[in-house]
């Protein structure tokens, strides 16, 4: 029977589908004997398997056949895995290169005990062995739970008690009582309409779950509304689409932020979801005895609201959202505006005058170079620290280059995310490399320029400094070109000796006019979110937030935290679309009963 099912290639041109089938064929049986260890030898040595939530109820790799069938194996029985088969709905399985390596890459699905699950893997013939296909790299998902289905497609719901005028209220009335009924013990709160609150509130209103999300701002949209004029999304839009409502195929390939501001607005209508806005949190306190978060909420005409409910979801930023303002020499000498970049809006507003930028990452090199376009008289860059510094094209548009080929943007985010950590890790030190020579007249006009760059302490780029929360990079979109010519200047923060009423002076004894210092300086840590509005306890015991944990997933984001009843949502537009889904499921399991008792909240 194995010599069957493990289906060795004879044919000089063999079937895609059929090594794969017979492949899954093999899984399967030994799924059925309970047999790890025959599970762990489809495996190659150097073979990784991750799960999200479908065995583990987490974000776990197991590297090796030695840890999948002795980490991994228990969780075979205990999850239910079973009845893989190649996905109906995906990518056909097919032959091609990933990581200098000839693959055959497949998507598939399963069921487990409580619900159903796509997994996508890349298998490589062992030319060493035995000649057999064997997992390279192995990724299982938990899509949805049993009973709590997206309500998509074939399943979408059918209308009928309006289309068949079986009931007085028409669509209107519901949609409004629903709004009106929104605080009445919601089964989430979200904190936060940003793009990253409003999509997880879409995945769970699809799954039959609707939450509230309080926004503080006046309008679904304002926090990117309101970013500095000149902000557009330095990734492709190919990239960037919400679940349930992509981007129209007639707009630009780099997004505007108040295009987006409109899209979000216009998302949070048509999804039907139950956002306040002018309502922010005020205070929160968790009650362990009723497993309720009794939350007040200050609404905009100055009332106040107490809501309960057992999930409360921080979704206030990226990985945080209040300003990260540096002690800087004797700024308190300085009598011009000291704002940070959350508070900037247009270069307009400093036409003719002098203005400093503290900070050279995007946002530093972005609001430097709108200030000039502006017809600021001078325009100057602090830099504290090197910079990661890329080309947007070719560099690093290389990195979200996969969701521009035209294949389906979730089938691209399962393909993503089969890379374990340390073969993502690898993979940007290749592209560093590549960065390196087509970058290097870049790179060497602007150190020539007094500019300091790097390509991060590992050589690994700019997006694992994102991932691991670091900032400090710049995706070139013309600022770079200024900063070579000198006209804008570049100040190395070991130079700076202090501020004075009007002018920075240096180490050397020169001074020149300042009238304004802004500060691109990022934003602290989400915990100091969470310690704002929760308090110093909460804010210990739950830890820092977003980098890598010890499982290489980011920490304390989209999954449980040591609060029990605290979530946090977060990342751009890409991690948002991804790891809603995670969330949602999450947290419909704790609302059901569902997830295991002890759920690791690491």
């Amino acid at each position: 029977m194995a010599s069957k099912m493990l289906l060795r290639e004879n044919a000089s041109h063999p079937d895609a589908a059929e090594v794969f089938a017979s492949w899954l064929e093999t899984m399967n049986h030994h799924l059925e004997t309970g047999n790890a260890q025959r599970i762990a030898d489809l495996f190659l040595p150097d073979g990784f398997w991750k799960d999200f939530l479908s065995l583990t109820w987490g974000f776990r790799t197991f590297a090796g056949p030695l840890e999948i069938a002795g980490a991994l194996g228990p969780k075979f029985g205990e999850s239910g895995l079973r009845s893989l088969r190649i996905a109906q709905n995906r990518i056909a399985p097919h032959f091609c290169r990933r990581g200098g390596k000839s693959v055959l890459e497949a998507f598939f699905d399963f069921e487990t005990d409580v619900g159903h699950g796509t997994g996508v893997t890349r298998l490589v013939r062992d030319e060493d062995g035995d000649g057999q296909w064997r997992a390279w790299l192995f990724l299982t998902t938990l899509q949805s739970l049993t009973g709590f289905e997206e309500r998509i497609g074939a399943h979408r719901r059918s209308g009928d008690e309006f289309s068949k005028n079986t009931t007085v209220e028409n669509w209107l009335d519901f949609r409004t009582a629903e709004q009106e009924n929104a605080a009445h013990n919601p089964p989430v709160i979200i904190v936060g309409a940003g793009h990253a609150g409003l999509i997880l509130a879409a995945r769970l209103k699809a799954m039959g779950i609707s939450a509230l999300v309080i926004e503080k701002d006046a309008r679904i949209g304002d926090v990117w509304r309101k970013r500095y004029h000149s902000l557009t999304l330095h990734n492709q839009v190919f990239a960037n689409h919400m679940p349930y409502m992509p981007f129209p195929e007639t707009w630009p390939v780099w997004l505007p932020k108040d295009k987006l501001a409109n899209w979000m607005e216009a998302y949070a209508d048509a999804l039907e979801l139950n956002v306040w806005t002018s309502a922010e949190l005020a205070d929160a306190h968790y009650d362990a005895d009723t497993g309720e978060w009794t939350a007040t909420i200050k609404r905009g005409d100055g009332t106040t609201q107490q809501v309960k409910s057992p999930n409360l979801v921080m979704s206030t930023g990226v990985s945080g959202s209040i300003p990260k303002r540096p002690s800087l020499p004797g700024i308190e000498n300085f009598d011009g505006p000291v704002l940070h970049s959350a508070e900037f809006t247009r270069g307009d507003d400093y036409t003719g005058k002098h203005v400093m930028v503290v900070g050279t990452g995007n946002s530093g090199h972005d609001i430097a170079q709108d200030l000039y376009v502006r017809g600021a008289a001078k325009v100057s860059l602090l830099q504290r620290g090197p910079t990661c510094v890329v080309s947007l094209e070719p560099t690093a548009i290389r990195t979200f280059s996969v969701y521009g080929d035209g294949t389906p943007v979730e089938d691209v985010d399962l393909l993503t995310s089969v890379i374990p950590y340390p073969i993502l890790e690898d993979t940007y030190k290749w592209i560093t490399r590549k960065s390196k020579v087509v970058d290097q007249d870049l790179i060497h006009d602007l150190e020539t320029a007094g500019f300091r760059t790097f390509y991060g302490d590992d050589d690994t780029g700019f997006h694992m400094m994102y991932l691991r929360g670091e900032g400090g990079y710049y995706i070139d979109v013309g600022c770079c070109d200024l900063i070579i010519d000198k006209a804008i200047e570049v100040i190395d923060y070991e130079t700076l000796s202090g501020f004075s009423a009007g002018a920075v002076n240096l180490e050397n004894g020169q001074s020149q006019p300042c009238d304004a210092v802004i500060l691109a300086t990022g934003f602290e840590n989400m915990q100091e979110n969470v310690r704002k509005l929760l308090g110093d306890d909460v804010a210990d015991k739950v830890g820092r937030i977003w980098g890598l944990d010890e499982n290489c997933h980011m920490r304390n984001m989209w999954k449980p935290t040591a609060q029990k009843g605290l979530w946090f949502m977060g990342g751009g537009l890409i991690d948002a679309r991804l790891f809603s889904r995670y969330l949602a499921i999450q947290l419909i399991a704790n609302l059901e009963g569902i997830a295991p008792a002890h759920q690791n909240p690491n």
